[in-house]
C-alpha cells in the first residue's frame, strides 16, 4: 500500500511529504518531498541591501535565528576584509549568543521529540527553560523569537543593564534542569524501545549524504567547526565534543544533551569575558550608524546615518564562505558581491536539507511508529529546506 505520512511532526505539517510504500505496519520504501513553503529567501535576498539580508535569513531557522545570521554576517565581513577589525568584546558576546541560541534550539527539539514519541511533560519541561532564553532575546533587542541583534560589522547596540545577572542566573539553573529532562529519559524503559537501534545510519552513509552536527556525531564522527575552522575566537574556549557510536535515534538524543552541557560551559567563559559596557561595533560609519547621541548634534552623523538607512553600504566585488556550527552543524551563505549595496548572489547551506536526503535511508525496513523518531531525531527545521 502506498500512503502519504503525515503531518506529524511540528515542522512537517504540509511541508515535507513523505510518501511510504507499506507491507502491513513495516516501510519498504519512502521518498521525501520538499518545496511547499514557498519563501524563496535566498532570492528575495538579492533585492535587498545587505544588513537588510539579517531578518530574512534568521526566519530560513526560525529556532536557530541568530546562528543563521551569525553565519551571512561571518562572510559578509570577511569579504569586506574587516575580521580583524572587530572588538574582542563584540566576539565574546556573540560567542555567548551563539552557544545560549544551541541551548534555545535543543530545548524546542528536545520537547517536541519527546512529545512525538509519548513523554509529554518533557515539553512542558523544556519550553519553561526556553522561555527565559527568550527573556533574554527581549532584553538585548526588544524581540523574542527573531532579535536581530547581531549586524554587520558589530551589534545593534550595546547590551542591556541586568544582562550579566539575567544570563549567569540561567546558567547556575540550567545543568541541574538537564539532569531532570535525563531523569525522565535516559533510563526510561518505554524510551529506550522507542529510540534504541531505530532509524541506524553507518558512518559512511552519514559521509556519503554529507550529514553533519549530532548526525555525525551519533555515528563518531567527531567533525565541529568550531574546532576544525574556529571562528570568533572559539579555539581559546574549553570544551568538549560529544560523540557517540550507534548512530540511531536514542545516540542522538544523547549526543545533543551532552552538547547543551558543553554550550553552558562555553557560555560561562564567555561571560566572564565580557565587560557589562563597553565598545559594540567597528565604529566605522560607512558601515555602522553612529552613536544617537551624535546623530542630531553633529551633521556630518545626520548625513552619514542617512545614507546608510537610505542607501546602505557597498559590499566590494568577490565571494567568500564562513561556515560556523548551528544547533543542526555545519551552515552558512556562500555570497558573492558586484560591488554594489546589494548581494548578486546568497545560497545557503543547510544541514537540515542533507538530514531530509537521509531520512528515506534510515526508515526503510522499520516500522511506521519508528517513522515519527527518526523525524524528530533530525531536528529537521523545514525553513532552511525549502527550495
Amino acid at each position: 500500500m502506498t500512503v502519504n505520512m503525515g503531518p506529524q511532526h511540528p515542522s512537517t505539517h504540509g511541508v515535507l511529504r513523505l510518501i511510504l510504500e507499506l507491507s502491513g505496519e513495516t516501510v519498504i520504501s519512502a521518498d521525501a518531498t520538499i518545496g511547499f513553503l514557498h519563501t524563496g529567501i535566498e532570492k528575495t535576498a538579492e533585492q535587498k541591501k545587505w544588513q537588510q539580508v539579517i531578518p530574512l535569513v534568521e526566519r530560513m531557522d526560525y529556532l536557530g535565528p541568530q546562528s543563521n545570521s551569525l553565519g551571512f554576517i561571518l562572510s559578509v565581513e570577511r569579504l569586506m576584509g574587516i575580521e580583524s577589525k572587530i572588538p574582542e568584546r563584540v566576539r565574546h558576546i556573540r560567542v555567548l549568543i551563539a552557544e545560549l541560541q544551541r541551548i534555545s534550539s535543543h530545548l524546542v527539539w528536545l520537547g517536541t521529540h519527546a512529545l512525538e514519541i509519548g513523554a509529554v511533560s518533557v515539553m512542558m519541561y523544556c519550553f519553561r527553560e526556553r522561555e527565559l532564553l527568550l527573556n533574554v532575546n527581549e532584553m538585548l533587542a526588544g524581540f523574542r523569537m527573531f532579535p536581530s541583534y547581531l549586524r554587520i560589522g558589530g551589534l545593534r547596540e550595546d547590551l542591556p543593564p541586568d544582562f550579566h545577572e539575567t544570563v549567569d542566573a540561567f546558567l547556575e539553573r540550567f545543568p541541574s534542569k538537564l539532569t531532570e529532562y535525563e531523569n525522565l529519559l535516559t533510563k526510561n524503559q518505554i524510551w529506550m524501545k522507542r529510540t534504541r537501534g531505530v532509524g541506524v545510519l553507518s558512518k559512511e552513509d552519514t559521509i556519503a549524504y554529507s550529514l553533519v552536527g549530532p548526525l555525525a556525531r551519533a555515528v563518531g564522527i567527531s567533525y565541529d567547526v568550531r574546532r576544525a575552522f574556529p571562528y570568533l575566537g572559539y579555539e581559546t574556549y574549553e570544551f568538549d565534543v560529544p560523540t557517540r557510536t550507534h548512530g540511531d535515534v536514542y545516540d542522538r538524543y544523547l549526543v545533543r544533551i551532552e552538547e547543551m552541557r558543553q554550550s553552558v560551559r562555553i557560555a560561562k567563559q564567555a561571560l566572564q569575558r565580557i565587560t557589562p559596557r563597553g565598545v559594540f561595533d567597528i565604529q566605522d560609519y560607512r558601515i555602522v550608524p553612529p552613536p544617537k547621541d551624535k546623530v542630531y548634534t553633529e551633521m556630518e552623523g545626520l548625513i552619514q546615518h542617512f545614507l546608510i538607512y537610505s542607501q546602505g553600504f557597498t559590499v566590494p566585488p568577490g565571494e567568500a564562505y564562513v561556515p560556523i556550527e548551528g544547533p543542526r552543524g555545519e551552515h552558512g551563505f556562500y555570497i558573492v558581491s558586484d560591488g554594489s549595496n546589494r548581494p548578486y548572489r546568497i545560497k545557503s547551506r543547510p544541514p537540515g536539507l542533507y538530514a531530509c536526503q537521509a531520512v528515506p535511508k534510515m526508515i526503510e525496513g522499520g516500522m511506521i511508529a519508528d517513522v515519527i523518531a527518526v523525524i524528530g531525531s533530525t531536528d529537521v527545521v523545514m525553513g532552511d529546506v525549502d527550495r
